[in-house]
C-alpha cells in the first residue's frame, strides 16, 4: 500500500485507537511483536511484515470496526465492500464483539469488572490495565478467555450490564455454531459410504436436544422444618429428596440440594442459579418440596414465594443461555384448602396403617396464577385450590409416583416424552384413595417440543 496514505492515516489516529488496533490484530501478529507500539506507523510495519497490507481489505476492516468513516473515504471503501479473495484475512467475530463491549462499557462498570476479576488475574496486571481491552488481553494470557471460551467474561458482565452480557452470549452461540459446522465438515469424506442407522434419529424439530454430559442442573429445594407456629414439619419429605436426587443423577443431571430455606433465601438462590451460564446444558430442573397455597409455596419462615418468582428469572430475556431449552419445575405443595372427591368409589391403594400416616402440604388459601413462558413445564402435585398428600415415612404421593414413572420410561428401549409420563402419573395418583379423599396432579406447560429423559 501507498506509504504516504498510511502516514496520513497514522496522523489521524489517537493513542486509544492505536491501542484498539493492536488488540484487534492479536490474531495475526505475535503478541510480543505488538508490545511497545505507540503509533499506527509502527503497527502498519508489523502488518506489512505479515503481508496484511498488500491491498486495502484488512486495513479497511480495521477502520470500519473503529467506525472511522473519514479514513475509509481516504481508502475509497466507505460505500462499498472491498474485493476479497479466499485467502483474505478477516477479523473474527469474537474480537470485533469484544471491541464492541469495550466501546459500551462505562468507567464505573470497568472498575467493577476489575474488582470482580481480583484473585483471578494478578493484581499488578489489573493495576496496569487502563481499558477493558487491556483486561481482555490479560484474561487471554491467563487462559480465562479465548475465541472458544467466554464463560468467565459472560459471568462478569451479567453482574454489570445485561445488554453487554447478551453480546458475550452471542459470541458463545457463534462458537457453538462454528464448532457444529466444522464437526459436520470433518465427518464428510470423498467417496464415503453413507452410514445407515437401524433407527432414525429423533426429529430435531420435534424433540429438545439432550446430548450434553451432564445434561444440566437439577435443583432440589426441600423444606421440612418451619420456624413459625402455623405450619407443621413435613415428615417423610427426606424420602422425596432421596428419590429425586437418585433419579436425576441417573438421568445425567448435576444435582444441588438446598434444605430448609426461608422465603427470601429461596428467592436469592433462584436468582443466583439464573445467572449460571447454561450454554453447555440441555435443560434445567427445579423441584420444590414445601407447604403451599394457591399459586405459591412457603419458606421455612412461613413467608410466601409465588410460583412466578420461581419461573420468571429463567425466562429467555433473563437467562439468555436457557432460551429454547426446556425448564422443568416440579412442585410438591398444596394449592388450597379444599379436598378432591371421587364420584365413583375406587379400591384404596394403601392399607389402613399407611392411610393414617398421610398428611397434607397445605396452607391458607390466597395467591396468584403462573404466567406462561416458552419452554416451561410446571408439574403440580395437585390442581388449584386443593390439597396434596404426603406419607410421613414414604414421601409424597405425587413425587414418589413421578419418580417411578420417569424411571420406568428411562429404562425402556423406547422412552416416552415427559407429557406422556405425566399423564401416567395423573392416572396412577388419581386412582388412589387418601384419607377417603382424592388427589389429581396438574401439569401446565408451554413446551414447544417433546422432552425425552433417558438414563446415561
Amino acid at each position: 500500500m501507498d506509504r504516504l496514505l498510511l502516514s496520513r492515516i497514522d496522523e489521524q489516529l489517537d493513542s486509544s485507537e492505536v491501542a484498539a488496533l493492536r488488540f484487534l490484530c492479536l490474531d495475526f501478529v505475535n503478541r510480543k511483536r505488538l508490545e511497545g507500539i505507540g503509533d499506527a506507523k509502527d503497527l502498519f510495519l508489523r502488518l506489512q511484515e505479515q503481508g496484511l497490507l498488500e491491498n486495502n481489505v484488512f486495513l479497511s476492516e480495521l477502520l470500519r470496526t473503529l467506525r472511522r468513516a473519514d479514513l475509509l473515504r481516504r481508502l475509497g471503501t466507505q460505500n462499498r465492500q472491498p474485493l476479497e479473495t479466499d485467502s483474505t484475512p478477516v477479523l473474527s467475530d469474537y474480537r470485533k464483539m469484544l471491541y464492541r463491549i469495550y466501546e459500551d462499557l462505562t468507567k464505573e462498570n470497568f472498575e467493577k469488572m476489575t474488582f470482580l476479576l481480583n484473585g483471578k488475574l494478578p493484581r499488578r496486571q489489573i493495576e496496569m490495565s487502563n481499558t477493558a481491552l487491556d483486561v481482555f488481553a490479560e484474561m487471554e494470557k491467563a487462559d480465562l478467555m479465548s475465541n472458544t471460551n467466554v464463560d468467565e467474561l459472560y459471568r462478569v458482565l451479567q453482574e454489570l450490564d445485561q445488554e453487554l452480557a447478551l453480546i458475550a452470549m452471542i459470541i458463545m452461540c457463534v462458537v457453538v455454531v462454528l464448532f457444529f459446522c466444522s464437526d459436520i465438515e470433518a465427518s464428510v469424506y470423498p467417496d464415503a459410504q453413507p452410514s445407515i442407522s437401524s433407527r432414525s434419529p429423533p426429529d430435531e424439530a420435534e424433540y429438545y436436544a439432550m446430548n450434553h454430559q451432564p445434561r444440566g442442573l437439577c435443583v432440589i429445594i426441600n423444606n421440612e422444618n418451619f420456624i413459625g407456629f402455623e405450619l407443621a414439619p413435613r415428615k417423610g419429605t427426606h424420602e422425596d429428596e432421596r428419590a429425586l436426587k437418585e433419579l436425576f443423577r441417573r438421568l445425567g443431571f448435576t444435582v444441588k440440594v438446598y434444605n430448609d430455606l426461608t422465603g427470601e433465601q429461596i428467592r436469592q438462590e433462584i436468582e443466583n442459579i439464573s445467572r449460571r451460564n447454561f450454554l453447555n446444558d440441555d435443560a434445567l430442573v427445579v423441584c420444590v418440596l414445601s407447604h403451599g397455597e394457591l399459586g405459591c409455596v412457603f419458606g421455612t419462615d412461613e413467608k410466601k414465594v409465588f410460583l412466578r418468582e420461581l419461573t420468571f428469572p429463567f425466562t429467555s430475556d433473563r437467562a439468555a443461555t436457557l432460551a429454547g431449552k426446556p425448564k422443568l419445575f416440579f412442585i410438591q405443595a398444596c394449592q388450597g384448602g379444599s379436598y378432591q372427591k371421587g364420584s365413583v368409589p375406587l379400591p384404596p391403594m394403601e392399607d389402613t396403617e399407611n392411610q393414617t400416616n398421610l398428611e397434607e402440604d397445605a396452607g391458607p388459601i390466597h395467591g396468584e396464577t403462573v404466567p406462561s413462558h416458552a419452554d416451561f413445564l410446571l408439574g403440580m402435585a395437585t390442581v388449584q385450590e386443593c390439597k396434596s398428600f404426603r406419607h410421613t415415612s414414604r414421601g409424597s404421593i405425587y413425587i414418589q409416583e413421578l419418580c417411578r414413572q420417569l424411571t420406568r420410561s428411562a429404562e425402556s428401549d423406547t422412552p416416552d416424552d415427559i407429557l406422556s409420563v405425566l399423564t401416567r402419573v395423573n392416572r396412577e395418583v388419581g386412582r388412589g384413595d387418601y384419607l377417603k379423599r382424592k388427589q389429581m396432579p396438574e401439569p401446565k406447560y408451554t413446551l414447544t417440543k417433546k422432552v425425552v429423559l433417558k438414563f446415561i
